[in-house]
């Protein structure tokens, strides 16, 4: 049995895994153990976990490999700074010390790092260094289940990459085509998500959710940002941009060709200026993702996409290519963020490097991505008993059953069952659960519950055999990662009075027999559920139906804004504790607010950053 670690660390979103013979065991985010949000320190407690979890010490882990390779980003560093010498000097004194002290001598540092974790650990010839954007396609191509793929990656940047193209063929992954820094899609995206007054690498879903709100009249202006050929390669003009030299994205001509300096997100509130911003930004990026997606399945003549990167996160531009059948299958890796780099990694030493046969998983090999960690029903008890809670324990069937009353009922339940989902979206194992129906829910959830902005979107998980009886969708989307029309059928059309009202406002307009999921285009982030991922959430929704007719539930992730998914039960408690959440189940344990001792109660409006 050949064990291998993948890492992912010190930008954004540090990760670890484990695979055994290519399969994959265990996955997990630091951020969800140290409760600090896009973590990027070294993981350590995810290295912990998946070592526990698959009873290996380190010392019994036969190769390490890191995601990407250091001294091929420093080397880009330098020659950028070099290029725009002597602009961005002052960003050059502040990135230094950190290089020459931390990133450059990145190998020591993990020996360093990883010899907390086992003082037998000696040998570093295990520790191995993936190319950035490998492990993006390696995550995406070697879990799908494709025997041969095309294999796009887009995201801010790697080493030197920022868009690559890549052939899978069985244990094969070669990189064809590449677009370098400072030519990047992901960066340009994070460049309006910055002058919209959004966090960038956090805040980029805001802008897609916002998109819909606006009307995308600056499109002709993003175009004179960046020059797209007609097969999707495209070139950024660096003079409205300070991404490569300064401390921010934009810069002062950027602001000139909008008519606005960046949004402060402390004093300024969201106009419709940014909504048509967001719509605009939104519009280019899909008509960008369609047109290389469409050269790419004409050059190489593959049927199947795989898709990996930051910018594989964009479910909406996604939804556009599955909609067009430029490809006949699509699949796209639930941790397309720099966490998944540590998975891609792992994957491309065993199958590349070490030439090993793969076996096609025809579902994927993901396991529905519940990678992380789980909790026995006594460890539940123990936990709550520690926190003071209070809770009746349940028979599987009378929790099922309770619950879907309570959603039906108009409740807000947090759901914590079995292992925790690797990558940013709950899907039914660290949830907040709603009923789809309610022309409220989509508010008081956003309002009462998250602590965040309210134009912000949820998503309907349904029952896979119902999907396309409700959506204009016959493809499955178990991740999230894909949007689809609510059905014609299940819509209502606004009248001339409500299409008037000042975009946010249009909220409170019910647009189909399930609000609560339907976003003002009447688009829905679509996640079907099957029995064999996740047995428990199936039949949950499936007693939804059973009591209301609708096999749909609002999913949401379990946290406030701001704060990571939650991974323990204390976790869990104590955001039930500081939202307006009406219940809490966590395996077979049922809590309801009002039966909690009110000094437990906790204030979690203020809690996290913004992000």
């Amino acid at each position: 049995m050949t064990k291998i670690l993948g890492i992912s660390a010190f930008y954004h979103d540090s990760a670890a895994s484990i695979i055994e013979d290519g399969k994959i065991l265990a996955a997990a985010q630091e951020e969800r153990f140290t409760r600090k949000k896009h973590d990027s320190s070294y993981p350590f407690n995810a290295v912990e976990f998946v070592l526990k979890f698959t009873k290996n010490k380190l010392s019994e882990i036969d190769s390490i490999v890191f995601f990407e390779k250091p001294f091929l980003k420093f080397e880009r560093l330098l020659e950028t700074y070099v290029a725009f010498a002597p602009k961005g000097f002052g960003s050059f004194c502040k990135a230094m010390p950190i290089w020459l002290r931390e990133k450059l001598f990145q190998k020591k540092m993990l020996i360093d790092q990883l010899k907390k974790h086992d003082p037998n650990f000696k040998n570093s010839e295990k520790i191995f260094f993936s190319d950035h954007h490998l492990s993006h396609a390696a995550s995406a191509f070697f879990p799908s289940p494709f025997e041969e793929a095309i294999v796009l990656t887009a995201d801010g940047v790697g080493e030197w990459a920022t868009t690559t193209v890549a052939l899978g063929k069985k244990n094969k992954l070669e990189i064809k085509k590449e677009i370098h820094f400072p030519h990047s899609l992901g960066l340009l995206y994070s460049a309006f998500t910055y002058y919209t007054g959004f966090k960038v690498n956090s805040g980029e879903y805001k802008l897609m959710g916002l998109a819909p709100y606006g009307n995308p009249r600056f499109v002709k202006d993003i175009y004179k940002l960046i020059d797209v050929k007609d097969d999707g390669t495209f070139r950024l003009d660096q003079s409205y941009f300070n991404y490569s030299t300064g401390l921010t994205m934009t810069n002062k001509k950027f602001s000139k060709l909008f008519g606005k300096n960046p949004r402060n997100p402390k004093s300024e509130d969201i106009t419709q200026f940014h909504m048509d911003i967001a719509a605009s930004i939104q519009k280019v990026t899909e008509e960008i993702m369609i047109k290389l997606a469409i050269s790419i399945r004409n050059e190489f003549k593959v049927e199947n996409l795989c898709l990996a990167g930051g910018v594989a996160l964009n479910c909406v531009a996604n939804g556009k290519i599955l909609k067009k059948k430029i490809f006949k299958n699509i699949w796209i890796q639930p941790a397309a963020g720099d966490a998944g780099g540590a998975l891609g990694a792992a994957l491309a030493l065993w199958y590349i490097e070490n030439n090993n046969t793969r076996i096609v998983n025809k579902d994927d090999s993901m396991q529905g991505a519940f990678l992380g960690p789980e909790f026995s029903q006594s460890q539940i008890e123990n936990e709550l008993k520690d926190l003071g809670a209070n809770f009746e324990i349940l028979n599987e069937d009378d929790l099922i059953f309770k619950t879907a009353k309570d959603i039906s009922e108009g409740n807000a339940v947090g759901w914590f069952q079995g292992r925790m989902e690797f990558g940013p979206r709950a899907l039914g194992g660290r949830s907040i659960l709603g009923d789809p129906r309610s022309k409220s829910m989509q508010k008081n959830l956003n309002l009462k519950v998250k602590y965040r902005e309210s134009f912000r979107p949820f998503a309907p998980s349904i029952l896979k055999d119902d999907l396309s009886k409700w959506f204009d969708m016959n493809s499955d989307s178990p991740y999230m990662l894909i949007v689809g029309n609510v059905k014609a059928e299940k819509c209502t059309d606004m009248t001339e009075e409500q299409k008037q009202l000042f975009g946010i406002e249009k909220l409170n307009v019910a647009r189909s027999a399930i609000p609560a999921v339907t976003h003002i285009d009447y688009s829905s982030r679509v996640q079907t559920v099957n029995e064999q991922t996740n047995y428990k959430y199936f039949n949950l929704i499936a007693k939804f139906k059973e009591i209301t007719g609708c096999p749909i539930l609002v999913n949401t992730s379990f946290n406030v804004r701001g704060e990571p998914i939650v991974n323990s039960p204390k976790d869990a408690f104590n955001c039930f504790m500081g939202t307006e959440l009406d219940r809490l189940v966590i395996g077979n344990c049922y809590l309801t607010k009002e039966k909690q001792a009110k000094k437990l109660l906790k204030d979690y409006k203020e809690r996290f950053e913004l992000d």
